[in-house]
Order: C-alpha cells, then structure tokens, then sequence
C-alpha cells in the first residue's frame, strides 16, 4: 500500500482513501498506465514476472486482490 500512496495518491488535490478493497481503476487511483508501473514495480520488488494474461482486475485491481495474487505465486508478503 505504501507504493501506492506514495506513487499515485500523494500530491493529489482531492481526497482519496485506500481501503484493501477498493478498486484503484473505479476510484480513479491507478489509469492503465499505472497498472504497468505497478506490475513492473512487483516483479522488481519481488523478483517474479506477472504474465500478460495475469494482468487482470481479478488480480490487480484492489490491495487485497493484489495481496492474493501474490500469495498464489508464493511470494511472502507482510500484511
């Protein structure tokens, strides 16, 4: 979450709130272009890659589905 905060929602002039559920497209935190920097991000962060086909709301849209997309790739997160 502090990826997030610090790289999309700081600086802001409007109020937004992260919560783990949500959606960081719907809310307006994250434009497609920032679900790349964010997947570029974990793969760097965690040394995994995220197929193209991974790269869906189902796994990156809120932090707690992104925290379960990574416990399916056994990556240790600290919640």
């Amino acid at each position: 979450m502090n990826y997030i905060n610090e790289n999309f929602i700081a600086g802001r002039s409007s109020k937004v709130e992260l919560t783990p559920d949500v959606s960081l497209l719907e809310s307006g935190i994250v434009d497609s272009t920032g679900i790349l920097e964010l997947v570029l991000f974990i793969e760097e962060q965690f040394s995994i890659k995220i197929e193209d086909e991974e790269i869906v709301p189902e796994n990156l849209d809120s932090v707690a589905n992104l925290l379960a997309f990574l416990e399916k790739k056994n990556v240790a997160v600290t919640r």
